[in-house]
């Protein structure tokens, strides 16, 4: 019997092992559910372990998570560098003027249409009225005295600097900070540039940033090997140290931004099936490992890598045309956090009892529309960018302290819808700009 049962076990493990092989998406899933699991039975919260010794625990579970994502931020600049280039230099010079042109009003169309939606939802549902007042209050009195340094303003004076600064008076610098916009307009210059070249010079440009971005999709897939352990413990750091008790009081909050969230899902996928001619079913399916990527991690520039390789290898989207507009889109195109944002902005105004003209919207959302062209793709990114859109509005910034308790879970959905949007622009505009067919309607 007790062969039987060993043999049982084995091949059951077999089938376990045969059932996951190549198939990210049901790592990732498995991974989570562990995750989360693990992380409330290690919470304080049920008096098992002391916080000091659940932080312990959950700083080492995220160590390979920690490590995942520095091995992708290593190479992030030196990937962002060559994709671009090699996006903007694989184009013709008509060809480019139209991508260019065309992506930025497409980038600008959606970012209108996802704050559109959160500002119809705000108001429709007023999720800050059902906080209530004196609990805010209080929670303000306590968190406001750290929260100044988070302040920034967006005034009329402050444009023609903030477009300056745009331009990086040092790229190097630009680099070694992170600062990921100006990088990226650096690099579309330079790439601009380099398709200027006559062809004898042009050819060995390409080859290089070309031996260069395969260079860096070797140590993706490296990375890629740390995914799911790298997901396991990132939501046992999660889930030990937020718990379930931080939703109390903000569950309307959340369920409305997730509803909005699921609504612009819903246009990508019209948008996917209306313009890009494709099966929005078949492309939610493609695209499952770098949305479930995205959720564990919350970052979009760390799942940029994985974004090309699906665009090019599972949507068949032309080399030149992804390489050009996921880079960019993972710096630019946050309609994720564009929505989120709208919609926490209305609601620490309905919190505070602040009550918004039409013309106080409108200003909300034009500043929420520009600020999230600049969100860094990191997380918590989106947080810091709220703070300046709550300063313009007229609200308290501290009353960004409101949502932290949740921040991380949202951002984990913005961050999947994010890079939804990216690769259902790669779809559209290959759709236009491409000889090939994106996806074989026969598979």
């Amino acid at each position: 019997m007790f062969d039987t049962e060993i043999r049982t076990l084995k091949s059951f493990n077999s089938y376990l092992l045969k059932l996951v092989e190549k198939k990210l998406w049901l790592k990732v899933i498995i991974a989570l559910f562990l995750g989360v699991g693990i992380g409330l039975i290690l919470s304080p919260q049920n008096s098992w372990l002391t916080k000091s010794t659940a932080d312990a625990i959950g700083n080492w579970m995220a160590l390979p998570g920690m490590l995942f994502l520095k091995l992708v931020q290593m190479i992030m600049i030196p990937l962002i560098v060559a994709s671009i280039i090699t996006g903007i230099a694989s184009n013709s010079k008509e060809n480019l003027k139209k991508l260019g042109g065309g992506v930025l009003l497409y980038f600008l169309s959606t970012t209108i249409i996802s704050v559109s939606i959160g500002t119809i939802l705000a108001l429709l549902f007023q999720p800050g009225k059902y906080l209530h007042q004196q609990a805010l209050i209080e929670h303000d009195a306590i968190m406001s005295s750290g929260s100044e340094s988070a302040k920034l303003t967006f005034e009329v004076n402050n444009i023609p600097k903030i477009i300056t600064d745009l331009l990086p008076e040092n790229p190097l610098a630009a680099m070694v900070s992170g600062e990921m916009l100006p990088i990226v307009i650096f690099t579309i210059i330079i790439g601009v540039a380099v398709l200027m070249l006559p062809s004898k010079l042009l050819h060995p440009v390409k080859l290089m940033l070309s031996a260069l971005q395969e260079i860096c999709m070797r140590i993706v897939n490296w990375a890629m090997v740390l995914v799911p352990i790298a997901v396991f413990g990132l939501m046992v750091q999660l889930t030990s140290s937020v718990g379930l008790s931080s939703l109390t009081g903000l569950g309307y909050y959340v369920l409305v931004v997730l509803i909005g969230l699921i609504l612009l899902i819903g246009v990508y996928l019209l948008i996917v099936g209306i313009i890009g001619k494709n099966n929005p079913f078949k492309f939610l399916r493609k695209i499952r490992d770098v949305q479930l990527l995205a959720f564990s991690t919350t970052s979009s520039a760390a799942v940029m890598p994985l974004s090309l390789k699906t665009a090019q290898e599972e949507l068949g989207v032309d080399k030149a045309i992804s390489n050009f507009i996921i880079p960019i889109g993972a710096t630019v195109n946050m309609d994720g956090t564009a929505l989120y944002q709208t919609i926490t902005t209305l609601f620490i105004a309905q919190a505070y009892g602040i009550e918004m003209g039409l013309l106080n919207i409108i200003i909300v959302v034009v500043t929420i529309v520009a600020a999230s062209i600049g969100t860094p793709a990191i997380p918590g990114g989106g947080v810091v960018i709220l703070a300046s859109v709550l300063s313009s509005a007229g609200i308290p910034a501290e009353g960004v302290m409101i949502i932290i308790g949740v921040e991380r879970l949202l951002g984990m959905f913005r961050t999947a819808v994010n890079v939804t949007g990216d690769l259902t622009a790669c779809v559209v505009f290959d759709r236009f700009y491409s000889s090939k067919s994106i996806i074989n309607s026969n598979q």
